[in-house]
């Protein structure tokens, strides 16, 4: 009766490990299947933000000793436009230079046993640090009742980063043997730009473009895997809407611009 145990225990594992092995040959290469990784390491992005106009209500009063008008009188009542506009412009924006890091979840369909396609979401998890810029606004004048009078401009710090930045992307691969992949990659990418100042409220625009990379995986273990990868996203123009702590409203300018980033990291191929 113990002999018969140990036989049938001896068949089980056998066909345990039969099956293992007819699975892991199914696969049209080592490199097919899900995995997921995570990484660390630089990125820049380069900010390209357009000319527009700053709308203020015009809520001025005539001042007193004016003959025939009294004073307070609200300049709208002369003759003068209800909204004062003036050029706004960007200066001196700086780029954001930042550590960063990356987490990216995919699976690869096998082609043949050289070449692979696979599909993959990633996040680059909390914000980038802080660029500067000098935001302007021109100085202008307006025409009523009292003749010309001036309306002064100025300009002022502002700060902005980088956050909420994800990708879904396509990856074509070529394994070079079970241990080594290089691949490409190519899909969609969305950022979330933040705006800030001493004369701006918050404020915050979504962008959305396409991103390019290159990468290499090389296997540690028999499911560890460091990889490395540079990747490039360009993000489409988007209007921008901003309200100064004054009231003014930013009107017409846009923002667009340029990230690239340098990962390095390790995953786990299952």
């Amino acid at each position: 009766m113990k002999t018969v145990k140990i036989s049938a225990l001896v068949l089980a594992m056998a066909g345990v490990f039969a099956t293992s092995a007819h699975a892991q040959s199914a696969k049209t290469n080592a490199w097919e299947g899900a995995y997921g990784q995570i990484g660390v390491g630089y990125g820049m992005f380069v900010p390209k933000i357009g000319s527009g106009t700053a709308v203020t209500k015009n809520s001025a009063v005539a001042p007193a000793g004016i003959p025939g008008v009294p004073a307070g009188t609200p300049l709208t009542a002369l003759g003068y436009p209800a909204n004062v506009s003036q050029g706004a412009s960007a200066s001196n924006v700086n780029n954001v230079n930042t550590g960063l890091a990356n987490i990216a979840a995919g699976y690869n369909f096998g082609i043949n046993e050289t070449w692979i396609l696979g599909v993959a979401a990633t996040y680059y998890p909390g914000a980038s640090s802080s660029a500067t810029g000098q935001l302007s606004v021109a100085n202008t004048s307006i025409s009523g009742a009292l003749g010309t009078l001036p309306v002064p401009g100025g300009s002022s710090t502002a700060t902005y980063n980088v956050k909420n930045l994800y990708s879904i992307i396509l990856t074509p691969g070529y394994a070079i043997d079970k241990d080594r992949l290089a691949y490409a990659k190519v899909g969609y990418t969305g950022a979330t730009i933040g705006l800030n100042g001493p004369t701006l409220a918050y404020q915050s625009t979504n962008l959305t473009g396409y991103t390019l990379g290159l990468g290499y995986k090389q296997m540690i273990t028999q499911s560890l895997y460091a990889f490395g990868e540079v990747n490039y996203a360009s993000y489409g123009t988007k209007s921008l809407t901003a309200t100064l702590t004054t009231g003014t409203q930013l009107q017409g300018m846009t923002v667009s611009g340029v990230g690239t980033d340098i990962l390095v990291g390790v995953g786990y191929r299952f």
